[in-house]
């Protein structure tokens, strides 16, 4: 595994950072600190970023949404993300790695200007660290996201959802993986428009493993994908992420 490190002032705008948020974060701060990244990235003011965080209990639409695949029996707050897909749910428990990212420029084997083959590495990326954590992940035609059996059902479920934004070939959004939310959450829409599959959770298959195994796995499997290893940031080094509210036990 790596050693998280700091950079130096120097160094920050060729290097790739990560850094995480230990408290809830609410989605509107969430869209405001990365409206302000992406902007920064485009005028190369700023670092590319890998946002480790999680949410409070919450809803979001997509740019596909449609109003009849939103329940929510428990009254959960309900937000127009702007990225693409449909609704989808984010709540402590799952990890959400927002993606800030200047897709002009190559990374690694994934080159620039190419969506398809940006959405296809970041699926493989988390099919890669499932792996790694003795889960196998696939894809299916029609169906976003990554898919395994559910071990309680022996049936197909979803267990990591993508949604991207792109904004003058700046990517924000990313990629959310269920770690061990309240599954029943769920219940208050049809994730992702698609019926006929449940949702799933890393803890079924291996309640020992941790959120940090998973990050940890996230962070090691990156460079396979994009290139460079990325680098922790010190919250001293003037690139903090919003504070937020307490993760419940």
């Amino acid at each position: 595994m790596h050693e998280p490190r700091a950079i130096v002032s120097d160094e920050i705008y060729d290097k790739i950072l990560w850094q995480k948020s230990e408290k809830l974060i609410s989605y509107p701060e969430a869209i405001h600190f990365m409206e302000e990244r992406k902007h920064a990235i485009r005028a190369e003011s700023a670092a590319e970023l890998l946002w480790f965080l999680e949410h409070p209990a919450v809803f979001t639409a997509g740019t596909s949404a449609r109003d009849e695949d939103l329940i929510n029996p428990h009254g959960f707050d309900t937000y127009n993300a702007g990225r693409g897909g449909q609704w989808t749910y984010h709540g402590p428990g799952q990890r959400v790695v927002y993606l800030m990212l200047d897709l002009q420029r190559p990374h690694g084997p994934t080159p620039p200007r190419d969506l398809r083959a940006f959405v296809q590495s970041l699926e493989q990326w988390i099919i890669a660290s499932l792996m790694q954590l003795g889960i196998k992940g696939e894809v299916r035609e029609g169906r976003v996201g990554v898919w395994v059996i559910d071990p309680p059902t022996g049936r197909e479920a979803k267990i990591a959802a993508l949604g991207i934004r792109i904004s003058r070939w700046v990517s924000w959004h990313g990629v959310s993986i269920n770690f061990n939310p309240d599954l029943s959450h769920f219940d208050g829409i049809v994730p992702c428009g698609i019926r006929e599959f449940g949702v799933t959770s890393i803890q079924r298959f291996n309640p020992d493993l941790t959120m940090a195994d998973l990050d940890a796995t996230l962070l090691e499997n990156w460079p396979t994908f994009f290139g460079a290893q990325p680098v922790f940031n010190q919250p001293s080094g003037g690139e903090k992420v919003p504070a937020g509210k307490t993760v419940p036990s």
